[in-house]
């Protein structure tokens, strides 16, 4: 199961009110993913590494959670300048790197690096459970909800069940090749899963109801809005609308 790592923590990220950050975070990435202009980018970026700075959270973890992004990020940077066609910005040997593919890559760039380090800062902050808790205060429906939390809960141990039918079929002398009866195991592995996880899901359905499960999860703590929360509002809507005139101009 994730171990939640940036969760605790005692900086004025970690107190701040969950609804607040839920909401702001998700305005402020829309904003940033719907941005073209590169001033607007490049200030965003900086925005959100002010907000990682702000929760004291070790810069090695976050850069190994960037290193995995950005790896991802590179294969656009090998492919989308030398397909996208359009005005040639330079040629290497019989290829040509287009300047329009270029500009895309590194808005790309920008707006992944900047929605993530905003993610990490304000949503991985707090524990799934609170998040859960939060949204269902901010009137999202509670099956969303519960198939957030549930799925969150319960991926973890289909995985655990997925790696104990591949170690039975190991032991039986299952060798994976690129041949039909692979395919075949592997198709049974993945009916039996599924079988599997159905029967979980109902017995864990009743044991739900036998304790009183009515549809609806209750949090032990209760949110509020303090003079920090209204602070870091204020100072989030001026930045919100501040990219907003910079993307307009």
């Amino acid at each position: 199961m994730l171990s939640e790592t940036f969760a605790t923590g005692d900086s004025i990220i970690h107190k701040l009110d969950p609804r607040t950050r839920i909401i702001f975070a998700t305005v402020y990435c829309f904003v940033v993913a719907f941005s073209g202009h590169f001033p607007v980018l490049l200030t965003a970026v900086v925005i959100s590494v002010a907000l990682v700075l702000m929760t004291g959270i070790g810069l090695k973890k976050i850069g190994k959670r960037m290193l995995m992004v950005n790896g991802l990020i590179l294969l656009l940077w090998a492919v989308v300048p030398l397909t996208y066609g359009g005005e040639t910005l330079l040629k290497i040997g019989w290829l040509d790197v287009s300047r329009l593919g270029v500009s895309l890559a590194a808005r790309i760039t920008l707006k992944s690096n900047a929605i993530l380090l905003a993610f990490i800062s304000l949503i991985a902050t707090m524990s799934f459970a609170t998040l859960g808790y939060a949204l269902s205060k901010l009137m999202v429906p509670a099956k969303i909800i519960h198939l957030l939390l549930m799925n969150y809960r319960y991926v973890f141990v289909i995985e655990q069940e997925y790696q104990r039918l591949i170690r039975a079929a190991k032991i039986r002398g299952f060798q994976p090749k690129t041949n039909l009866h692979t395919y075949r195991t592997y198709a049974y592995v993945i009916g039996m899963l599924l079988v599997r996880a159905a029967s979980r899901a109902q017995r864990v359905h009743q044991a739900m109801l036998c304790r009183g499960f009515t549809g609806r999860f209750y949090g032990l703590q209760e949110f509020k809005r303090d003079r920090n929360a209204w602070i870091f509002s204020t100072l989030m809507t001026i930045i919100i609308m501040g990219l907003i005139i910079m993307e307009m101009i």
